[in-house]
């Protein structure tokens, strides 16, 4: 039986030619990237031209490329930087209410700090409405931080929208980008961000290694204090490695990214058409075609997502209820309940999601699977109405 993995949403293979180009700095070519002598400069020179790399797929300049250890570090040092930057001007920061948990916690720790944050609400498919934004604002914001795509969802978000009425107010704004760098077009100047995070292991680069993109002008403070890397912005031994993969994975995605799209879009189609024809009592969530190409989330009604989960992967099927990083919990997604989602209807949420790898072969086998195993399930829940 073919193994077939649905959850490049949680992490990606690392592309051969990534890891081809990572390998050497492992072994001869090992030196730090801040040490003078022969081997830390070839190092250097590698991640500076790993930061023309990144830099060229979303469209800035690269001494405006921080490079950090996640991006869930890149959000944090994005909204801890700015709050503790910008907190003589004001304590209130604006954000959504189906962020990432990197978001949404560190909102919540800046909280505890004396800030003031407000969630805004989204709509049934996931969207922030400008006319939100407008209202939330004050004389005390200081930054808005509105993620790019739902990681759970899909929703692609107004961002170009929302950064504009920021600025009208001489706000910053933020967005955390991990699910769209590398999967869809990513232009900073064009969306009109001023700080934007990534992570390579989205897109077919390593784990272990993000980047922040803070545009010029924009001051900010460390997180991470020690030494001087990243020009005194992001203390810590330079991970050369894993930054040349970033380096590499962002160039591949650039030469990639339209050939990835069809793709992946081509397969969801075809595997929400054939939910559409062979599955019954579900419904799509997030918006139906602003929404990331390779995305298909449902919940299924009178089952839980966790069981669905354990019989797909008993028949080869990899997926995810959710986001990766709270698959552990057993308390319904706080996106979709923020989508108005009924609570029972959000416990048999199942997200799949689709990647280079996959094939017309594997979207037709588990069509065939899943609706057995939703069958198997009802005909076990206490919750499936009877005749």
């Amino acid at each position: 039986m073919k193994s077939v993995y649905f959850d490049h949403a949680a992490t990606t293979p690392v592309h051969p030619e990534v890891l081809e180009a990572m390998l050497p700095y492992f072994s001869e070519q090992f030196g730090n990237a801040s040490s003078l002598h022969s081997y830390g400069q070839l190092a250097a020179r590698a991640v500076e031209e790993a930061r023309a790399q990144v830099a060229e797929l979303i469209n800035c300049d690269p001494r405006e490329i921080i490079f950090t250890g996640s991006g869930t570090e890149a959000d944090n040092f994005a909204l801890k930087g700015i709050a503790e930057k910008l907190k003589s001007r004001g304590n209130h920061i604006i954000t959504s209410s189906i962020e990432h948990h990197a978001v949404e916690m560190t909102c919540r720790y800046l909280e505890k700090r004396g800030f003031h944050v407000t969630y805004l609400p989204v709509d049934k498919d996931g969207l922030v409405h400008p006319e939100e934004l407008k209202k939330a604002l004050t004389d005390q914001t200081i930054l808005v931080s509105v993620m790019h795509a739902n990681n759970e969802v899909g929703t692609i978000q107004p961002i170009k929208e929302l950064a504009q009425i920021a600025h009208e107010r001489g706000v910053l704004f933020h967005t955390d980008a991990v699910q769209t760098v590398g999967s869809i077009p990513v232009d900073v100047k064009d969306l009109g961000v001023d700080l934007l995070s990534l992570s390579a292991h989205k897109f077919y680069g390593p784990k272990g290694v993000g980047a922040l993109y803070m545009r010029k002008g924009v001051a900010i403070e460390p997180l991470i204090h020690g030494g001087g890397q990243e020009r005194n912005l992001r203390a810590g031994t330079t991970n050369v490695p894993g930054i040349v993969g970033l380096g590499k994975a962002a160039e591949l995605a650039k030469k990639e990214l339209r050939e990835r799209m069809e793709h992946n879009l081509n397969l969801r189609e075809r595997l929400i058409k054939g939910l559409e024809e062979r599955l019954s009592d579900y419904v799509l969530t997030g918006h139906r075609t602003l929404r990331l190409p390779g995305n298909v989330s449902i919940c299924v009604q009178y089952i839980e997502g966790e069981s669905m989960l354990l019989l797909l992967s008993a028949e080869g099927f990899a997926c995810s209820s959710g986001s990766a990083c709270t698959s552990g919990s057993l308390e319904p997604s706080h996106v979709l309940l923020s989508m108005g989602i009924d609570p029972q209807l959000a416990q048999g949420s199942l997200r799949i999601t689709l990647g280079r790898e996959n094939t017309v072969e594997d979207v037709d086998r588990f069509l065939e699977v899943l609706p057995k195993v939703v069958e198997r399930l009802r005909e076990m829940s206490p919750f499936k109405p009877r005749k």
